[in-house]
């Protein structure tokens, strides 16, 4: 069924390993305990599995347990996340979605240990909700549109008079690799903009609530990811408002950007998120770094491709593109330019 995996960049090669953590008396719940670094904090991802029927307090204790014991193994990290699946349908990050999810700064772990399942940065899946595993189909284009033309409400790049750049991050939130980009943003001193998709977003509330408190522009990358031009009509619109209805919920702000998943699109798509009230956001700068290239050659095309106006394309769980960051802001600076968020860009082009 389309969307039930995420799809993979064309040609893409498999990321590094990450190190892991193990300890003693770990409930065999806990899959699996990864850890990465942007080299100032540390971050691990806990990936727990559990079967039989809805238990949030169980699923809160191996929450707890896989806190405890990351922060027991590693006393340098920073933050533990935890994600929760049901272990009969665990397709990977990106099938059917989490039962419970958790972000515990360890500055906060007294907290989250008095709060249990009312700690701010924990999210439960109250009810099943039939969307997250019902994609849209494959359908027959539907009629109804009033027209077939290509949208003209388009941002292909800003003005290109003013050395300015908008930076931009696909497939938002992820559970590992938020905390470490956040961080790497806020010590570069720079706003990007995330295009975030709607059931991860949804998932992972913590996560847009901290892109938005740092002044970051949080926008639609559809809900399920799924590639758009073989849908129809309503399937594209669902898929828009669905994401619409969760970025905006948690932000409390109009989301008025949208990309398509793969940059995939056909006029009909353009049309429809027009017609929602959205600019579809392009690009100009796109070095790939989903298909894992090395540092170097991310850097090097980021550097090649900057310009006045441009639109940087970027993914915010690829480990190369968080090491190499600010170094490109640091070149970018050098050379001039100011990044920006789309939006930002997109209100300047005129002026």
């Amino acid at each position: 069924m389309p969307g039930a995996v995420q799809p993979l960049a064309p040609g893409q090669r498999k990321a590094s390993a990450l190190p892991t953590l193990d300890w003693s008396g770990r409930p065999p719940e806990i899959e699996r305990v990864e850890f990465a670094s942007n080299g100032n904090i540390e971050v691990a991802h806990a990936l727990v599995l559990v079967t039989g029927e809805a238990d949030p307090d169980r699923w809160l204790y191996l929450v707890r347990q896989s806190v405890d014991g990351a922060f027991g193994e590693r006393a340098s990290l920073h933050e533990v996340d935890v994600s929760v699946y049901r272990a009969e349908t665990y397709q990977g990050f990106g099938g059917p979605a989490p039962v419970m999810t958790a972000s515990v700064p360890k500055a906060r772990l007294h907290e989250f240990a008095r709060k249990g399942l009312q700690f701010e940065r924990l999210w439960v899946q109250r009810a099943h909700l039939a969307l997250e595993s019902s994609p849209p189909e494959l359908a027959g284009r539907e009629q109804g549109l009033k027209s077939t033309e290509a949208s003209e409400n388009l941002f292909y790049h800003g003005s290109e008079q003013r050395w300015e750049a908008a930076l931009t991050f696909d497939d938002s939130p992820h559970p590992l690799y938020e905390p470490l980009l956040l961080d790497t943003l806020s010590r570069s001193k720079v706003h990007a903009t995330f295009f975030c998709i709607g059931r991860n977003a949804r998932v992972y509330p913590h996560f847009i609530s901290d892109m938005t408190r740092q002044g970051h522009e949080v926008a639609n990358h559809t809900y399920h990811h799924v590639r758009l031009p073989a849908l129809g009509n309503s399937a594209v619109a669902r898929e828009i408002e669905l994401a619409n209805s969760i970025l905006e919920g948690l932000t409390e702000q109009k989301c008025r950007l949208f990309r398509p998943p793969g940059g995939e699109y056909s006029k009909q798509t353009l049309k429809v998120a027009e017609e929602l009230g959205m600019t579809t956001v392009f690009w100009t700068d796109d070095p790939c770094d989903f298909d894992n290239p090395g540092e170097a050659v991310i850097e090097d095309r980021l550097v090649e491709h900057l310009r006045p106006g441009g639109i940087v394309l970027l993914h915010d769980n690829v480990e190369e593109t968080i090491e190499i960051l600010p170094r490109f802001v640091r070149v970018a600076d050098r050379k001039g330019y100011q990044l920006m968020t789309a939006g930002e860009l997109a209100s300047r082009q005129n002026q």
